[in-house]
């Protein structure tokens, strides 16, 4: 027990981790259900209206919230207030995975497309619409702000006091997992999201964005498989029936953070890529476009200049010839001999 937490007593192994043991705060658990059964209703809505909408998305949106239910809802949820093996999946499943899963998802076009612009729905687009637009949205999806709160998340909670006092109490505990999620989502939705965003990075800012971050995993992994004692008094005692070294779990820590991380942050920066290459494949197209276009201006320009430069052309009507003259029937004709005359 720990306060009104009760921890796990089965030794901690792959199938400890999955078996059922709801959290005391069931916090993200709830929210993920509720984003599940949410994005289902949304796309109902939408496709209910002859829309068309991927279900590549829609199979990204609720595998995020299908980790994001699990991390935080079953047995590893139990083990991750001692062991620092399962604190660090946990970290890096809320911070690293579910966040990408949920914005490939594109929520927020979905709740656009599927809110009725009367009654309630009205309001919800207001509330939407103005929290996009406001000045806070700006600084904390900027990369001067979320590259910081990333650092913190994984050098000032691990290497200082603040973790051991956060992580002291459910609140805190689960507090800390808010926070993984939150972080994560904010350093995400810049560089993946399609939808509208109050200030977009150009590409190459988000690549530069995407390479100060991954190497973040590796560092702090590499701290911690080598630390010769414990780092947090958090995860210095775990109970005796585990059998668990703490030394040795905080090296499996590392070597998570490690080999977890790494994998996905380059799925992230080959989907960039994709896309990157994409927006370069549609701007081409519109310079080529444009470039055909003004060519086309350019040639019934000039085609009309060398019509103003020409000198008129002067008409040169042919000779009049006088038609023969037509004898008239009444005229006398020329005098001729009559037989009796002679």
């Amino acid at each position: 027990m720990i306060g009104q937490v009760a921890l796990p007593i089965e030794p901690p192994s792959a199938a400890a981790m999955l078996a059922w043991f709801p959290p005391p705060v069931p916090l993200l658990p709830v929210v993920a259900v509720g984003l599940a059964v949410w994005y289902l209703c949304a796309v109902r809505i939408v496709t209910s209206h002859g829309r068309h909408w991927p279900v590549t998305r829609t199979a990204s949106f609720l595998a995020g919230c299908v980790a994001l239910a699990a991390v935080t809802g079953l047995a590893i949820d139990g083990y991750g207030y001692r062991l620092f093996s399962a604190f660090m999946f946990q970290h890096l499943t809320l911070s690293i995975l579910v966040p990408p899963l949920l914005v490939l998802g594109a929520p927020g076009r979905l709740l656009l497309r599927s809110t009725p612009h009367r009654g309630v729905g009205r309001y919800v687009l207001i509330g939407a619409l103005g929290g996009l637009r406001c000045r806070a949205s700006r600084i904390v999806l900027h990369s001067g702000f979320t590259i910081p709160v990333f650092l913190l998340s994984y050098y000032g909670l691990y290497l200082s006091n603040l973790f051991d006092a956060a992580a002291a109490s459910v609140t805190g505990h689960v507090g800390l997992q808010v926070f993984f999620l939150v972080s994560g989502l904010l350093f995400v939705v810049p560089i993946l999201s399609t939808g509208p965003l109050p200030v977009r990075q150009s590409n190459l800012g988000r690549l530069f964005d995407i390479f100060v971050e991954m190497p973040l995993h590796v560092f702090i992994g590499v701290i911690l498989m080598m630390a010769p004692r414990p780092l947090t008094e958090t995860f210095a005692q775990p109970p005796p029936s585990w059998n668990v070294d703490p030394v040795a779990d905080q090296a499996v820590a590392g070597g998570l953070a490690w080999s977890y991380g790494e994998p996905i942050a380059l799925l992230t920066t080959l989907i960039f890529a994709i896309r990157w290459r994409r927006d370069e494949e549609v701007e081409s197209a519109i310079r080529e476009a444009d470039v055909e276009r003004g060519d086309a201006e350019l040639a019934a320009y000039n085609a009309f200049m060398r019509e103003l430069h020409q000198p008129p052309v002067r008409r040169i009507d042919a000779p009049s010839v006088p038609a023969p003259d037509t004898p008239d029937p009444s005229a006398p004709g020329p005098c001729r001999d009559r037989p009796h005359d002679k």
